[in-house]
Parts: structure tokens; sequence; C-alpha cells
């Protein structure tokens, strides 16, 4: 399954990815800290989405209530609601 995801309240504006077999595969985040977003993506391939959601969920990023890492387990919180 492929999943298109915007997050809100950070510096970057669009993340994809694809979930096989509860895996997160080919994560890709457009804008945002281009060095940090790119070896999160190496870290999480292969992931289980439950695992890394509940690893990266209620990190904050400076001042903000929310962070990359943190969007990322909103994303795969829509992805559990729907299965």
């Amino acid at each position: 399954m492929h999943k298109t995801y915007y997050p809100k309240g950070v510096c970057s504006t669009k993340m994809d990815f694809d979930v096989e077999n509860n895996k997160i595969h080919n994560l890709k985040v457009a804008n945002g800290c281009n060095g940090n977003l790119k070896a999160i993506s190496v870290l999480l391939e292969g992931q289980d989405i439950h695992e890394v959601k509940n690893k990266l969920k209620g990190i904050k990023c400076g001042f903000r209530d929310t962070s990359c890492p943190d969007q990322i387990a909103k994303a795969l919180e829509e992805i559990e609601k729907d299965s």
C-alpha cells in the first residue's frame, strides 16, 4: 500500500512511503532537514510500523509541539485506522 501524508506544524511538506506486510519501505520526505530525514528514511526501511509509531510518537522539535518523526508516527496511525 502506498501512503502520501501531508505533515502539519513542521518544515517538511510531504511524506511518501509504502507499507508491505506492516513494514515501511521507500520513505521520501519533501523539505525539512534534508540530511536528518534521509537518515531517518534509511533507519526506518523494513521496520515494523507499530514499533516505529511507538518510538517516534510525541517527539518534539524545538519549541514546536510536533516534529517530522512525530508526523511520521501520525501517518502510521492513519494506516492503522484504515486497516
